[in-house]
């Protein structure tokens, strides 16, 4: 196990996908973006080169998210809405507990609710972009879109759903362009269901991921830390 260093996500500068890589497996959880523990995000890591950036022409370059498909593929790390219904990395070697605690807090949707029709819709089909599990799912009428992303939300922040990986358009030339369909499945077949079970018990789990996290944020709050975990 990756031991937790003192300050590291003040101390980590990253210039590189290998770096993000990196990071995600020595932290083991790790926001994307701004979180509600200061400097606690991938975004704020990374090297002033490697900062968003929009060109005259309405263009723009993000490392950051144009590295996110390479990190899933091959960063042996879980991708989605875990932190305040705000995407983030969690390592493989902490997926266990917190798949653990939050299912404990999240039991299985009710049978024929709307969770349970999304999350039956998804099995069948293994993996489906957002935009098309939410037409199979019938949420197609004006404003469904909001209602039925917070649906999927919750059912990320519970570990019923993850992000496989992204999908890109591409235009005339075979270019890839914007930024991507999340394309969503469930951790038991993204990752097989022995990488969800855990041996301990979800209070353990809990106080597992609670104290990795005091390590590694020293400067956090006790009840930021327990609101990242909520």
């Amino acid at each position: 196990m990756y031991e937790a260093n003192a300050n590291a996500a003040e101390q980590r500068e990253i210039h590189s996908c290998p770096d993000l890589i990196e990071c995600v497996q020595q932290m083991g959880f790790l926001p994307l973006l701004e979180s509600s523990i200061n400097g606690f995000c991938a975004e704020g890591m990374m090297a002033e080169e490697c900062r968003f950036i929009q060109f005259p022409d309405g263009s723009w370059e993000w490392p950051l998210w144009q590295w996110k498909s390479s990190v899933l593929e091959n960063g042996n790390c879980v991708y989605g809405k875990f932190f305040e219904k705000k995407a983030g990395f969690i390592s493989l070697e902490w997926w266990p507990d917190f798949y653990n605690w939050r299912r404990s807090q999240s039991p299985t949707p009710a049978k024929d609710s709307i969770e349970d029709i999304i999350l039956g819709t998804l099995r069948e089909n293994d993996s489906m972009i957002t935009k098309d599990l939410r037409a199979a799912c019938g949420f197609t009428g004006p404003k469904m879109r909001g209602k039925f992303d917070a649906y999927i939300n919750r059912l990320q922040m519970s570990c019923h759903i993850v992000t496989e990986n992204f999908v890109y358009p591409t235009d005339k030339h075979g270019k890839e362009y914007g930024f991507g369909w999340a394309l969503l499945t469930t951790p038991e077949k993204l990752l097989g269901r022995n990488a969800c079970l855990c041996q301990h018990s979800a209070k353990e789990s809990h106080r597992r991921m609670a104290k990795h996290l005091t390590k590694l944020l020293p400067h956090a709050q006790e009840k930021q830390i327990a609101r990242i975990l909520r």
